[in-house]
């Protein structure tokens, strides 16, 4: 599901919460609207398979921050540790299975709704929007057709010699002319067989 939730102190309308996966993603364009940078990260050796299929992906680094839902007057304030990812995305970022946890959130897909205790002792519901959902479907479908492909063709630009002209692996054919296998004869004199003449064996008689 797609909520509205306050991450560092900005409103994002576009946090899709994950309860398949298990780790919490902010996405390098969101860090870059946010002000953040790359020398505010820690270091992290998180792998991503089959992202990219030539190689493993890698996150940039790790960084802690607030996450609220709810109002000012009934809200949950809990610290996230993100992964950032260098990718392009229909999200700003994606909360999994140690948010929901961190949060005791309660989610309810059918209906896109999360509930959670909040800080007056009252339950949160935090509403989705099904609209909001399909159109970020739809922005997934645009990015799923190129995802990766810069990258993989750089991946096989490191391994290939331009000084080599690429290998030819179709198959040879000689420029011979065969007769045997290319011609045929034909009659041109109505009474005198001897008399022929080689033409196309692609031909048809007329």
């Amino acid at each position: 599901m797609v909520l509205e939730a306050h991450i560092g102190g900005y409103n994002m309308s576009k946090v899709f919460m994950d309860g398949g996966s298990g780790l919490n993603l902010l996405f390098a364009s969101t860090m870059k609207a946010m002000g953040l940078t790359v020398d505010m990260l820690r270091e992290s050796d998180t792998g991503f398979h089959d992202i990219i299929l030539t190689r493993p992906a890698y996150s940039l680094g790790k960084i802690s921050l607030d996450v609220v839902f709810g109002t000012p007057s009934n809200f949950r304030k809990e610290k996230i540790e993100f992964e950032v990812v260098d990718w392009e995305s229909q999200y700003h970022a994606i909360l999994g299975r140690s948010a929901f946890a961190k949060f005791m959130a309660v989610p309810h897909y059918a209906y896109l709704k999360l509930k959670m205790p909040g800080n007056n002792g009252t339950a949160i519901t935090i509403h989705g929007s099904f609209s909001h959902s399909d159109s970020c479907d739809r922005d997934f479908q645009k990015i799923a057709s190129k995802f990766g492909v810069k990258e993989e063709l750089n991946a096989l630009d490191a391994i290939t010699d331009h000084t080599k002209p690429p290998a030819d692996n179709r198959s040879a054919r000689s420029d011979e002319f065969d007769v045997a296998k290319e011609a045929k004869k034909q009659q041109v004199h109505p009474s005198d067989p001897k008399k022929t003449v080689n033409t196309s064996a692609d031909l048809t008689v007329a």
